[in-house]
């Protein structure tokens, strides 16, 4: 507006100059207006292209500003996966721990079982000679006894009544049956995989089922187990323990094994109290 005004006054200087001044004067006065006019036409442009500065500053600044804010999200995404990382090695953490732990109870427990498998092995075996015991093997799995006769030590090859030998041995086996007298007893035959020649005996199956109720009637009859505890089953050779192609694998298939099955009040009853020996207690 300053410049506008100049101008004017100096267009009115010169209109009402003109009949007075020399032409040198308006010259000079005609000069100045040009460079007057230029001045102008120059502010404009100048101020044109402050306008574009402006403009693009301020495009700038909405970029600056849009940058921050991806920049701002991007950091608060890199902090929540932090804490969200910790959070997980925390929880990995304690799991690992939970998992020793359980880890360590296993191995105490399988200690403290073996540790009692073995007492009770003991307990049940105190009433058998050395020699016997080469006959008998006794072993304690998961709170279930398993007594296993030789069936050359029990039966004549091919037969199922029991030899005079054998029945000292089941004698002192039905004294263990009776001081746990609240246990049920399966009596279990087992055969090797060579096929039976009797006419009275069709297969395997029939020889083992009939040396298991052999087992089950002396204990009944001749030791005065209660037969409401007994039970006879045979297997045949369908269930070895050795391979059959050997005599000595065949020979550890044929077998009558006696199974006391406790439940886990009476197997800690069991691990406390062994049963009375007699004078053919092994040392």
């Amino acid at each position: 507006m300053k410049i506008k005004s100049l101008i004017a006054m100096g267009v009115l200087a010169m209109l009402a100059m003109t009949s007075c001044v020399s032409n040198k004067k308006y010259a000079e006065l005609e000069g100045n207006y040009q460079t007057t006019k230029e001045d102008l036409i120059e502010c404009n442009a100048n101020g044109k292209s402050m306008e574009a500065m402006i403009k693009d500053l301020k495009q700038q600044n909405a970029e600056l500003k849009k940058g921050m804010g991806a920049l701002k999200e991007t950091l608060d995404q890199a902090m929540n996966n932090s804490a969200q990382g910790n959070i997980n090695i925390s929880k990995l953490v304690d799991e690992i721990n939970a998992s020793n732990k359980y880890i360590k109870e296993l191995v105490a427990a399988k200690s403290k079982s073996d540790s009692l498998n073995l007492v009770l092995t003991n307990n049940l075996t105190r009433s058998l000679s050395t020699s016997e015991l080469r006959d008998v093997d006794v072993k304690v799995l998961k709170g279930v006894v398993y007594i296993s006769l030789n069936d050359n030590m029990l039966y004549k090859s091919g037969s199922y009544e029991i030899s005079p030998a054998a029945m000292d041995i089941l004698s002192k086996i039905a004294k263990i049956i009776k001081d746990y007298k609240d246990y049920d007893v399966l009596v279990e035959g087992n055969t090797d995989n060579v096929p039976i020649n009797r006419t009275n005996i069709r297969n395997n199956w029939d020889l083992s089922a009939l040396r298991a109720s052999s087992v089950v009637q002396a204990l009944q009859n001749d030791f005065g187990i209660n037969p409401s505890r007994l039970t006879a089953g045979g297997r045949g050779e369908y269930n070895p323990v050795a391979s059959n192609d050997s005599e000595e694998g065949r020979a550890k298939n044929r077998r009558t094994q006696i199974i006391i099955t406790p439940n886990l009040d009476q197997f800690m009853d069991l691990i406390d109290k062994a049963p009375e020996t007699d004078g053919s207690t092994a040392e």
